[in-house]
């Protein structure tokens, strides 16, 4: 690796440990990632530990919970406390409006999310983050991990003069993108978006690459043969940096919370003609700012 790169991964897994009074927290990776532990999510939680788990969340932008058997109200609950919950859309035609059932059928050829993605950034205001909650599995030992990758620090590996070239540039994001392979939903109108290609996270005011293969389409700037040769670059830039992710192994009741607006995942469809079942919840929010 180049000294650049060296560099910006040392900033990162050379912070101090921070120390928690209310929880505890074990990473997966020094980069993303971390295992929480201390909680009990079908009970309120006290301010303390609200702030302790805000706190972790920020450091580490995934975290995961396990052994948590929550009802919907426990997990709705919890994913309040973080901001507005936001409405699936488009919506279910039953049950609840801010419940998603992440649901695969025998017979999927694939699913929604197979690819290195973040949910929802051809929306206008994208989400703040999602809380998975799986409940069934596929049969012991077919897969059905999902990878998370800290795009922090996939824009602090980048090289200097790449970083001046990408400054100030904008994407835009079409929904109908995320449906190659599938059927649009009849009346559902897909959103096109315009976001920067770098934009810094409204908490923590930290640089992020922000564009990916599954909404991404052009960068109005460039010329549609230059578009398409920076957009290739910046998307192979996820799969081929393994250090960048961290994996998440799923558990009946096992919870995961992820910072939509500086992580990508991709939930691996290894596991056919086996079934998965959960629900998502995801929060609202705000514009995103270069």
């Amino acid at each position: 690796m180049e000294q650049y790169e060296l560099d910006a991964v040392k900033r990162i897994t050379t912070r101090p440990a921070r120390g928690y009074r209310t929880l505890a927290v074990r990473g997966l990776t020094p980069v993303i990632g971390a295992e929480v532990t201390g909680l009990d999510l079908t009970r309120e939680l006290s301010d303390e530990q609200l702030t302790e788990l805000k706190t972790a969340f920020l450091d580490h932008h995934v975290l995961v919970f396990r052994d948590q058997d929550i009802s919907v109200e426990d997990h709705k609950r919890l994913a309040a406390a973080f901001g507005e919950l936001r409405p699936v859309n488009p919506p279910p035609e039953h049950g609840d409006p801010y419940i998603l059932e992440v649901a695969t059928a025998p017979e999927s050829a694939n699913v929604f999310g197979n690819g290195w993605h973040a949910d929802g950034t051809a929306d206008a205001e994208p989400s703040l983050g999602s809380m998975l909650h799986i409940t069934r599995m596929p049969e012991p030992g077919s897969g059905g991990d999902t990878l998370f990758a800290n795009m922090h620090l996939a824009y602090d590996m980048l090289s200097p003069k790449l970083k001046e070239l990408l400054a100030g540039l904008t994407a835009i994001h079409d929904g109908a993108h995320a449906f190659r392979g599938h059927k649009i939903p009849d009346g559902y109108e897909p959103p096109v978006s315009e976001h920067p290609v770098v934009v810094r996270h409204p908490e923590t005011d930290r640089p992020l690459l922000y564009v990916n293969p599954a909404y991404t389409s052009r960068i109005p700037q460039l010329s549609a043969d230059e578009s398409q040769a920076v957009l290739d670059l910046l998307f192979s830039i996820v799969p081929n940096r393994p250090m960048l992710a961290c994996r998440v192994r799923w558990a009946p009741n096992t919870l995961v919370f992820w910072d939509n607006r500086c992580v990508q995942h991709h939930a691996t469809y290894d596991y056919y003609p086996h079934t998965r079942f959960g629900h998502r919840v995801a929060i609202n929010g705000g514009p995103l700012k270069g």
